[in-house]
């Protein structure tokens, strides 16, 4: 699957399990140029994944900050469509 930047990501259990994690509002991402997934107050254990979701477009910070800094994170369009597919299934 392919979110609004244009870059693949396999979408894996893991991967669905962030992305539910975000929409469930218990993630936070840092806002630097390599944003850092943190979900119920822990670093992600997998920030390549988280990286490559938010690189892909599905999901975002919520508010700006100073870089370094956590702000919630939210689902784009296309981690919401991702999800909508999987529940369906």
């Amino acid at each position: 699957m392919s979110g609004s930047e244009g870059e693949s990501v396999e979408l894996t259990h893991r991967a669905m399990a962030m992305l539910r994690a975000v929409a469930q509002q218990r993630a936070e991402m840092s806002t630097s140029c390599e944003p850092d997934l943190f979900i119920d107050g822990f670093a992600c254990c997998d920030q390549m994944t988280a990286h490559a979701l938010a690189k892909g477009g599905y999901l975002r910070p919520a508010a700006g900050s100073a870089p370094g800094g956590r702000v919630p994170a939210e689902l784009t369009e296309a981690g919401a469509a991702a999800l909508a597919i999987t529940a369906a299934a």
